[in-house]
């Protein structure tokens, strides 16, 4: 057993001095699964973007109900009178100015992006005085509060980066009046960074909305609270509602789109993937034909099969690890953080995100490369080792 070991260590070690005899190829082949890997962990990250902002949009104590059969905001409408009926249900914290409950308005307007000048839906959200305390993330940055009966907005920052004519001091089109935009606010990196909200009580006669909304946002006393919170509103014969953890909402929202966008990244992965394991076969075919009196006389001394597959597989293992990595590298360093936007598909409106570059995608990315090294390495090690000596040997 230990020599057996002993010749994996000496083929190996001769197959990795020959390298710089073959760096065009070598090259050629790392380089190839180096755009593979920041291809697929680029789009990758698409997903894993838009799930980290959903996922940070929710809270554990938060619900929000919605009409019964909606699936989303752009579906549901409930009447004033559901949401006070709403807001005294048992379960949902208080504080000084009464329940936190916040009934909102949702509805999209067109704006251009920054960088196409193409329109764009852009969430609008009409609010209560209690949106803010029952999303606790929520932070002014810029300007100041809008002024409540006043047509006045203020945006979140992802909105900010995305659109134009949404800095502090600018305007932006509301039926037929400008309406002034005063502030910027974060709210923890969630969906709502992706808006533009306004005081309610003005958002309903400029879209002639009557007394109506779209849902009712609240704060809980506490996540165990949700069941409690649930059966009082489901038992309600006056309402007609659907009662929704936040984290279950935004979940079954980013469903759809983030299973479209992973899918599509593995496709082309995938498809790129094939045309780089075609270059590792012919590089280490390459590497094969350009040994093949030496892996001869190597056998014709005595060493076995074995190690010389385990030497070819090995080398093509290293060079797609370093082409992995490489391209994992240049993936994080192009594409973490940066903040684009795109369509969700249960809105129809625009949500902004950051790519997220995470740990987990760059290990997937090292070890899709690792899995193209072995297939491009697997058949050519196997005719190393089944080449005849005597023919071998006489090949020049």
């Amino acid at each position: 057993m230990f020599n057996w070991f002993s010749q994996i260590l000496a083929v190996t070690r001769f197959s990795l001095r020959s390298l710089p005899q073959r760096k065009g190829s070598s090259a050629a082949a790392m380089f190839g699964i180096t755009g593979v890997v920041a291809v697929m962990v680029g789009v990758l990250s698409i997903a894993q973007g838009v799930l980290r902002t959903m996922q940070n949009s929710a809270v554990d104590e938060n619900a929000i109900v919605l009409r019964s059969g909606a699936e989303t905001e752009m579906m549901s409408v409930l009447s004033g009178d559901d949401t006070r009926i709403i807001a005294e249900a048992s379960g949902i914290a208080r504080n000084d100015l009464g329940a936190l409950a916040s009934p909102e308005m949702f509805v999209v307007i067109n704006l251009p992006m920054r960088t196409t000048g193409t329109d764009a839906n852009v969430p609008l959200r009409g609010i209560e005085r209690q949106a803010m305390d029952v999303r606790d993330r929520f932070q002014l940055t810029q300007g100041r509060m809008f002024e409540w009966g006043i047509n006045e907005v203020i945006v979140g920052v992802g909105a900010n980066n995305q659109y134009s004519g949404l800095e502090v001091g600018s305007s932006i089109p509301v039926g037929q009046e400008q309406w002034p935009v005063v502030g910027i606010f974060e709210a923890g990196g969630g969906l709502a960074e992706s808006e533009i909200w306004v005081d309610s009580a003005v958002l309903k006669p400029a879209f002639r909305r009557g007394n109506f909304y779209q849902s009712v946002f609240v704060k809980l006393n506490s996540p165990d609270s949700f069941e409690d919170f649930k059966d009082s509103l489901t038992s309600d014969p006056r309402l007609n509602v659907k009662p929704m953890r936040e984290a279950a909402y935004y979940d079954s929202q980013s469903t759809t789109l983030y299973n479209m966008i992973t899918g599509l990244g593995t496709l082309i992965a995938v498809i790129m993937g094939l045309g780089a394991i075609f270059g590792a076969l012919n590089t280490m075919y390459t590497a094969v034909s350009s040994r093949t009196r030496e892996i001869a006389t190597l056998r014709a001394l005595g060493f076995s099969s074995g190690p010389v597959i385990i030497s070819v597989i090995t080398e093509s293992l290293l060079l797609a690890f370093f082409g992995g990595l490489i391209g994992a590298g240049l993936a994080w360093l192009a594409f973490d953080g940066f903040r684009t936007a795109t369509l969700s598909w249960s809105s129809f409106s625009a949500i902004t995100f950051a790519f997220d570059v995470n740990m987990r995608l760059l290990a997937q990315g090292i070890f899709f490369a690792m899995v193209i090294g072995l297939v491009g390495g697997l058949f050519p090690a196997i005719r190393a080792a089944r080449q005849p000596i005597a023919h071998a040997l006489r090949e020049q």
